[in-house]
């Protein structure tokens, strides 16, 4: 049996390296059913078509049927409710970022798209005498925190895949198929 020592691995090229790890992987066959994988992706495919197309012509339908002012019923407990996610995801990340796990990349994400709903719909339902502190958390606390959560979670997949040999290193993450 042919192994290869630690500095044996260590003398490979990176190229030699990537194509080392291609012929180790476990193949995808033998984690699920190639068939399966297929049925699913294209099952969800499917469903995010559908919802992209349906959800076109409800926009449309919302701009002209909705009022411009609406009496909002549940309205602490939807604020409330929703703050109470934020912070559930926000401890998620500190917890998973300190004990150094990978799930930390979905909830680092989550948090930073949920900042963002929260600056938009704090500016959109702000009224005359809230709007300024809701300009100023936007600015200064939703946005830049939501962009550092989104942009360090990307950097952070992007390192691991470089790591992995995944990815080359000038390579923009977009381009990381979803499975090899």
């Amino acid at each position: 049996m042919n192994v290869l020592t630690d500095a044996q691995i260590a003398a490979l090229s990176a190229a030699e390296r990537r194509q080392l790890i291609k012929r180790l992987e476990r193949p995808l066959s033998e984690l699920v059913p190639l068939d399966q994988v297929h049925r699913i992706r294209w099952s969800w495919l499917g469903i995010m078509t559908g919802g992209t197309l349906v959800l076109i012509p409800w926009i449309v339908y919302l701009a002209f049927a909705l009022p411009d002012d609406y009496l909002v019923h549940d309205w602490t407990a939807t604020w409330v409710g929703f703050d109470l996610l934020l912070l559930g995801l926000m401890a998620a990340t500190v917890v998973f970022g300190m004990l150094r796990r990978q799930v930390m990349l979905l909830t680092a994400f989550a948090t930073g798209v949920l900042l963002i709903c929260d600056a938009w719909f704090d500016l959109m339902t702000a009224g005359a005498n809230d709007f300024r502190i809701a300009i100023l958390t936007a600015a200064l606390g939703d946005l830049p925190l939501a962009a550092i959560l989104i942009t360090g979670a990307l950097r952070l997949i992007r390192f691991t895949v470089v790591r992995m040999w995944l990815l080359e290193p000038k390579t923009p993450l977009w381009r990381l198929p979803l499975l090899p």
